[in-house]
């Protein structure tokens, strides 16, 4: 981006300076919808350990209170945070299941796209185990219920100063209620237009506050639904949109009577000799001969998975929590916090397909006469495979906190979690069964049956019996922290107290992961896979200051300093320091500046550094796919020629076997974000907040795409690119197929990201109603890759898709609620920008509009303790575009909304 455009984007953030002029004093908060409401006894706010009285001091912070969350309509966390502007790329949810590195089915937040790990995610200003099925690297949104939660704080700055490790782009800190009295209990039921997607939601909460302390215990349970993906209405089968029809032009090339490639020369049965490599098909027909085959064509040969897949998977939890405190003293208490989940997910999955499999020319199944190898072969027979995962996660917080007299106060804590679970393929294969059944010298003894692959029908029941198996994993996540703090006024200055906190903070993260035995032994279908054991350590220690400079001055009601450092010492990578440094500037009541500087450094996460390799199909697009059709002068022309990719290449399908995994010679990222922000408040009730922020990170840890790797590797001049390497990418000699592609975590060069947050919130009455107006939204003007140094960067702003998630430009979301006596309403619309396709500049999908979902929520009183609340999402059934380089269902899932339209039904009871 252009260095015009930056300060463009600067000054916008603090233009509001040439309205102050015309300001009166307004005695206006600071919304809450935004940026929190100013309150008169000091609290604790995220970005910092200092009690103050004003919210905003801090840093751009979005604040979601229980009554706007229930508002929503929304009844889990990854929805709720996922909708916010500030979210993008890719965020474990119920649409995109199956991307989840080591922990399918795991909610998480993506904060600014720049990774879940980068998103350090707190419960009551206090780190979450991660959670998954083993070795993960994100927090497990799913267990918290959201009938816990008080409010959400959202800091949109870097953090590492004030959290440690981890906060790059943000946190995401969920306040649970406090103090709470009484009994609530509440259902909600809901389904998609077609039927399916069932929601069911069960939750109580009981506290009692005395004297001596309160107590609350919650219990939820909640139940979602599958929605199939080849429903009509979203998407029957893999293809292209054309303006004769959607045409199918996508299924896979791993089909079920199998296919490969023979040599030029090669006579097929009917006589014809082939001028080139070509593949060939085996008979798809159960009625017919398995031995013939055919000349291999997409349109008929290709397999249609997505009847195999679902739009929304289905999840099922149930929680339990009790948080308490006790007054030891006047001045003591001694508090504790126990939750605990158990999750049980689960994803069809298309069957399995064997790769690869060697024949001599005298095997006695081989048709073709000479060896052959069957580069794909689909096991339809065998039915369709399973992903399940049950996890259950523990969590204990247990401590005492206080004052010391004055302004003084402290806390110490100690802090455990803990997170097992296990994930099981259903339907896999035992590879080393099945090459018992391929060996003529080994079947047919010894109740070894024998196996014929060529063709669909062909493989018996005793077949299947004897290699079929449910592999099984078992893994978890562990958190020992310990904690100490103390915050006060130091001393007075004219312009006011000087705040200080200081403290100590102790913490161990394990991570463990053993696969099945067979896919120890490389003796299951997919990649050999090593356990994962790990363990990273940390002491720290941190100090934090504010310091009031001005007060009451000309143009200056108060400028106040706001200083952080913290120094951190790792058992596996040494020490670093990490500070941040900010100014507050509030010129009137109605005009205030705000400016931070902070630095941050992450340590790889347990699977990044100790994670085996694994194996899938992702969705990869090839640039040497029709490359012949290019211009000669072009390098990606020149390069696949220069690669020895067969002139008539077509890539089949659009996915790629790919290898992903961990690198033990990963070293710490570090990062530096700025960011400068103003507050209007012009009149009574509005609130305008403009915040500019630009992030840089070095020495990167990033996982790049396939898909990326390719582009980058044939786009190069002479093929000279890094990723042009054989521990990159390699070719099938014969076809031109990449039949290897790893995307392992890597150290990168560095990633910079810029762009502006934009709030308003208008609070009014009008007619006698309570009115309240709440717009978000975020422009990302630059985010760009760099692999090494040197390297031309990879552009991502206004990109959608290829396994990236979407990073639009624009993102916006903005809700209207009308609030009487016994009633109030919400309609919300959330607006996801426009954006090109990450590989493909032309064609279908190339360039996809910007999409718009309404939602509407109408909630009445029947009594003083019944309330009923109707809603509908997606209003107007705005069905996910078409992207060219989608991952499911012909879009991005990790975008877009695939379930449609969908309405529910909630009671709740207050007493």
């Amino acid at each position: 981006m252009s260095p015009a455009k930056n300060r463009i984007l600067m000054g916008a953030a603090i233009a509001p300076i040439v309205l102050w002029l015309y300001a009166q004093p307004a005695a206006a908060q600071e919304s809450s919808g935004e940026d929190g409401a100013k309150v008169e006894e000091t609290v604790t706010v995220t970005g910092s350990r200092i009690k103050r009285k004003d919210l905003t001091s801090v840093g751009p912070v979005t604040v979601l209170d229980s009554v706007q969350i229930e508002q929503t309509g929304i009844s889990n966390l990854e929805t709720l945070l996922q909708r916010l502007p500030s979210s993008a790329g890719f965020g474990g949810n119920s649409n995109s299941a199956y991307w989840v590195s080591n922990g399918w089915g795991t909610p998480q937040i993506n904060l600014r796209g720049l990774g879940v790990n980068r998103t350090l995610v707190l419960l009551n200003g206090r780190r979450l185990v991660y959670g998954g099925t083993g070795a993960n690297s994100a927090v497990d949104l799913s267990m918290i219920p959201m009938s816990l939660v008080s409010r959400v704080e959202v800091l949109k700055d870097g953090a590492s100063a004030t959290y440690g490790a981890d906060a790059v782009a943000g946190v995401i800190n969920l306040i649970t209620k406090e103090g709470y009295d009484g009994f609530e209990a509440s259902a909600k039921y809901g389904m998609t237009d077609e039927g399916d997607g069932e929601e069911t939601l069960l939750e109580m909460s009981w506290g009692n506050s005395t004297p001596a302390g309160d107590i609350m215990f919650n219990v939820s349970y909640q139940d979602n639904g599958a929605a199939p993906l080849w429903d009509k209405s979203r998407a029957p089968c893999p293809g292209t949109p054309t303006p004769n029809g959607f045409v199918c032009d996508g299924l896979s090339s791993s089909t079920i009577g199998g296919r490969g490639t023979v040599p030029a020369g090669y006579v097929m049965p009917d006589g014809t000799v082939l001028t080139g490599p070509t593949r060939i098909n085996f008979n798809q027909d159960p009625n017919g001969d398995g031995d013939s085959f055919h000349i291999y064509d997409g349109a008929l040969d290709g397999f249609n998975y997505n009847r195999y897949f679902n739009a929304s998977n289905p999840l099922e939890r149930l929680s339990f929590a009790t948080f308490g405190t006790y007054h030891l003293t006047e001045h003591a208490d001694l508090f504790a916090e126990l939750l605990y989940t158990k999750r049980w997910s689960s994803q069809p999955a298309s069957p399995a397909t064997l790769v690869n499999v060697a024949f001599d020319a005298s095997h006695p199944t081989n048709p073709t006469g000479i060896d052959f190898v069957l580069e794909r072969r689909r096991l339809l027979e065998n039915g369709a495979r399973t992903f399940e995962q049950e996890t259950d996660t523990f969590r204990i917080v247990t401590g005492v906190r206080g004052s010391l007299g004055g302004s003084w106060s402290y806390e110490a804590a100690l802090n455990w979690g803990r997170n097992t679970g296990s994930d099981s393929i259903l339907n896999n294969i035992n590879t080393g069964r099945l090459a018992q059944t391929l060996d003529p010298a080994t079947c047919g003894t010894g109740g070894i049956p024998c196996a014929d692959l060529f063709g669909y029908g062909d493989v018996t029941q005793d077949v299947l019996d004897y290699i079929v198996f449910t592999q099984t994993g078992l893994g978890g996540n562990e958190q020992k922290a310990i904690s100490a703090s103390m915050s006060g006024e130091a001393f007075q200055l004219p312009a006011g107290p000087v705040g200080v906190a200081f403290g100590a903070d102790w913490r161990e993260d394990k991570g463990w992961r053993n696969p099945d035995s067979l896919a120890v032994a490389g003796l299951a279908l997919g990649n050999q896979e090593d356990p994962i054991s790990g363990s990273t350590k940390a002491t720290e220690v941190f100090a934090e200051i504010d310091v009031p400079l001005l007060k009451d001055k000309p143009f200056i009601e108060a400028l106040d300093f706001d200083g952080a450092i913290r120094y951190s010492d790792y058992d596996l990578f040494g020490s670093d320091t990490n500070y941040k440094a900010g100014l507050n500037w509030r010129i009137n009541p109605a005009l205030k500046f705000r400016g931070t500087y902070t630095t941050a450094f992450r340590i790889p996460n347990i699977p990044e550094l100790f994670g085996g390799v694994s194996e899938g199909n992702l969705t990869t697009v090839d640039p040497c796919s029709n490359w012949s059709s290019l211009s000669p002068s072009s390098n990606i022309y020149q390069n696949c020629q220069a690669a020895g990719v067969p002139t008539n290449y077509v890539q089949l399908g659009n996915t790629v076997l790919t290898d992903a995994g961990g690198n033990p010679d990963l070293q710490p990222e570090s990062a530096e974000s700025f960011t400068l922000g103003t507050v209007f408040q012009p009149i009574e009730g509005l609130s305008l907040t403009l915040d500019y922020f630009d992030i840089q990170i070095d020495n990167a840890i990033r996982t790049t795409p396939g898909s990326t790797k390719l582009l980058l590797c044939y786009e190069s001049v002479n093929l000279s690119h890094e990723f042009c390497g054989p521990q990159h990418h390699t070719r099938n000699p014969l076809n031109g197929d990449v039949n290897y592609l790893s995307t392992q975590n890597a150290n990168t060069g560095s990633e910079t990201m810029k762009g502006l947050d934009i709030g308003v919130v208008y609070s009014f009455e009008k007619f006698g109603l309570d009115h309240a107006l709440d717009l978000k939204a975020t422009y990302l003007s630059e985010y760009e890759t760099v692999a090494f140094d040197g390297d031309t960067p990879t552009v991502i702003d206004g990109h959608i898709g290829g396994g990236n998630g979407g990073y639009p430009n624009w993102r916006a979301v903005g809700s209207w609620t009308t609030t009487a006596r016994k009633w109030s309403g919400t309609y919300s619309v959330q607006m996801i920008g426009e954006g090109d396709d990450f590989y493909a500049t032309s064609g279908p999908g190339s360039s996809i509009s910007a999409q718009f979902y309404h939602n509407a929520q109408l909630s009445y009183d029947l009594s003083d303790a019944l309330r009923l609340s109707v809603g509908i999402d997606n209003i107007f059934q705005n069905d996910p575009p078409f992207v060219a380089s989608w991952t499911d269902g012909n879009t991005d899932t990790m975008t877009y909304d695939l379930l449609g339209r969908r309405g529910y039904l909630r009671v709740t009871y207050r007493r």
